[in-house]
């Protein structure tokens, strides 16, 4: 990938910060270099690769547990109430307190605030696919599907660019729509090391093959001075 150029087909460096003195002259000595690109078109495969949705086997467990229970009890009491039996103690309570205490309660508010709570919970996971940290990848085989964990593609990018020369340490965090990489380089121009970040990290996003290549977003700067 290449920089933009301003009108006169001239570059433009960065803006920096510090200024060195060789020999009479003075330069300057820059202390970071950042771009940022989208990702590139995606390649035809074998069919759409959506998100992998969680079976979520926990929470519908927990819930149906619950209501297994609840219908269950009630059930037990009606059948109870029409074999002339009394209504169970906790049945006739809970209908005594809510036919005495008003609406505007704060346990009855309390009690509709925690009902409907869960209820958004529920609903939240029931039309959401979940599994975050699972990439989908191309589908070049009708029939197949592959995901990719995003620690690992976030280790494969970090151990390409520790490759790159002039590079002392690396930190890259993976995204879905995103990845952000941030080095730190001893030696060589800020602006050289960025480029060849660009290049080994635009080729190893398009390597994983991921159905959705994430925007590639690289920040260089210099290590801290000590003391």
């Amino acid at each position: 990938m290449t920089e933009p150029q301003d009108p006169g087909n001239s570059t433009r460096r960065p803006p920096t910060d510090d200024r060195v003195e060789h020999g009479g002259a003075v330069a300057l000595d820059q202390s970071a270099s950042a771009a940022s690109y989208d990702p590139a078109p995606t390649k035809e495969g074998g069919g759409s690769a959506g998100r992998f949705w969680s079976a979520r086997r926990i929470p519908a467990g927990l819930v149906a547990l619950v209501v297994l229970g609840g219908a269950g009890l009630l059930l037990y009491d009606v059948a109870a109430v029409r074999a002339d039996h009394p209504a169970m103690r906790w049945r006739r309570s809970l209908a005594d307190e809510l036919a005495q205490r008003p609406l505007n309660n704060v346990w009855v508010l309390a009690g509709a605030g925690v009902a409907m709570a869960i209820g958004l919970w529920l609903i939240v996971l029931a039309a959401t696919p979940g599994l975050r940290d699972l990439l989908p990848m191309r589908r070049d085989r009708p029939g197949v599907r592959a995901g990719l964990d995003r620690t690992a593609a976030a280790l494969v990018l970090r151990d390409r660019a520790v490759e790159v020369s002039g590079v002392q340490s690396v930190r890259v965090r993976m995204g879905r729509a995103k990845v952000a990489v941030r080095a730190v380089s001893h030696f060589r121009e800020l602006d050289d090391v960025r480029a060849d970040l660009d290049t080994v990290l635009t080729t190893g996003i398009d390597e994983l093959g991921l159905a959705k290549p994430p925007s590639l977003s690289v920040h260089v700067r210099r290590p801290a001075k000590k003391g």
